[in-house]
């Protein structure tokens, strides 16, 4: 019965895997929230689950969610903590899918949300997870939940807003112009740090870990000719992210 059980479970551990990646966005607590809903199985037993898949992303979300109040309650992590390390029996390639699936600059914009916001956006948005479900997970009514994805949706769409000062121009030309936005970028650019944006020389801002945009350069024959500040979160997502 045991080995018959774990069989089922291990049927649905990537489905699980990529729930919680999506919630937790690093592959070591993933795999800890996935142990414990293996474990809360095995105590709990298969009678009476009529949906095993169903009842297991429930039990994952839930393990997620206590996990994201525990990080907020903690400390506000550090920037970047959401570069994913590699655990220590983990497959390369299994990870490197897994990350890459997600993006990491979007796992950033989510982190942006709050606990009970992120798993009603995860399970609503990315799993179609219908609200009646959402709800006792998040200890919410079902009209209440999907307010909670709701205003995530909109803080996930409307991220790359604040990059750009209104009243200013979305494309610069000439040298005196551009310097003259740099000054100001250079200013307000506290939590700017040094990366390679999809191989090249760049910047990110991500004010206490989390990430606004990404400043890709231009160079030719040595000289700066060029560059763009990336903040819609699509296009976040679909960068190649490297920190020094």
């Amino acid at each position: 019965m045991h080995d018959r059980l774990a069989e089922r479970f291990e049927a649905h551990r990537p489905a699980l895997r990529a729930v919680a990646y999506r919630m937790l966005g690093s592959p070591g607590e993933t795999d800890d929230a996935v142990q414990e809903a293996w474990l809360r199985l095995t105590r709990h037993g298969p009678a009476g689950i009529d949906d095993l898949k169903a009842w297991l992303r429930t039990v994952v979300a839930r393990i997620c969610l206590d996990m994201l109040r525990a990080r907020t309650s903690r400390r506000e992590e550090p920037y970047g903590w959401h570069s994913p390390v590699q655990t220590g029996d983990g497959d390369p390639e299994t990870e490197a899918v897994l990350i890459e699936s997600v993006g990491r600059a979007m796992l950033v914009v989510l982190d942006a949300l709050g606990p009970a916001e992120r798993v009603a956006f995860v399970l609503h948005d990315v799993f179609a997870v219908p609200f009646d479900q959402i709800a006792p997970i998040v200890e919410r009514t079902p009209a209440t939940a999907k307010k909670l994805a709701s205003r995530a949706r909109r803080r996930v769409r409307g991220a790359d807003r604040t990059a750009l000062t209104p009243g200013r121009p979305a494309v610069l030309r000439g040298a005196g112009p551009v310097a003259r936005e740099m000054q100001l970028f250079g200013r307000r650019a506290r939590y700017a740090g040094p990366a390679l944006i999809g191989g090249t020389v760049g910047a990110v801002v991500a004010p206490h870990g989390r990430l606004l945009l990404a400043l890709a350069v231009t160079v030719h024959d040595g000289r700066v000719t060029g560059y763009e500040m990336i903040a819609d979160p699509a296009r976040l997502t679909a960068l190649h992210i490297t920190v020094p």
